[in-house]
């Protein structure tokens, strides 16, 4: 076990190191999404790994996915988030690219399993293509 390990938190600490209220981490913890604080009543400490599940949790609310959603995940043990099964009524976020009038590109990031640091890349290089492919014609 290493130093940040054995660090613990009040419920006040974790909340505003996770940016949250207490009213919500104690939502979470109530809903399944993270573990119950080590301890009972006024002596209750929370650890790095709770810490941890909180930030997760608000990452992949940022993201736009549900509780529910989140608990599917949680519950799975996946590290990533994946893919639901595409079906009818299914909502997906596609980035979309206009390299020149009628040259466009769609994708779905956590389809293609790229980071949005991968997707700026990608698109930064199929433009430089496009560039090269017209300066070769000149």
């Amino acid at each position: 076990m290493n130093s940040s390990d054995s660090k613990t938190y009040t419920l006040d600490e974790l909340a505003a190191l996770a940016e949250l209220s207490r009213r919500t981490v104690r939502f979470y913890i109530q809903q399944g999404l993270v573990d119950r604080p080590e301890g009972e009543t006024r002596a209750a400490h929370y650890s790095s790994r709770h810490l941890e599940q909180l930030l997760t949790i608000r990452k992949w609310q940022r993201a736009g996915l549900s509780l529910e959603r989140i608990r599917e995940i949680l519950q799975s043990g996946q590290e990533a988030v994946p893919p639901r099964p595409r079906g009818a009524g299914t909502v997906e976020v596609w980035t979309h690219l206009v390299v020149a009038d009628g040259i466009e590109l769609t994708l779905e990031p956590g389809r293609a399993k790229l980071t949005p640091e991968q997707v700026r890349a990608f698109f930064r290089a199929v433009g430089d293509a496009y560039n090269s492919i017209l300066e070769t014609q000149k």
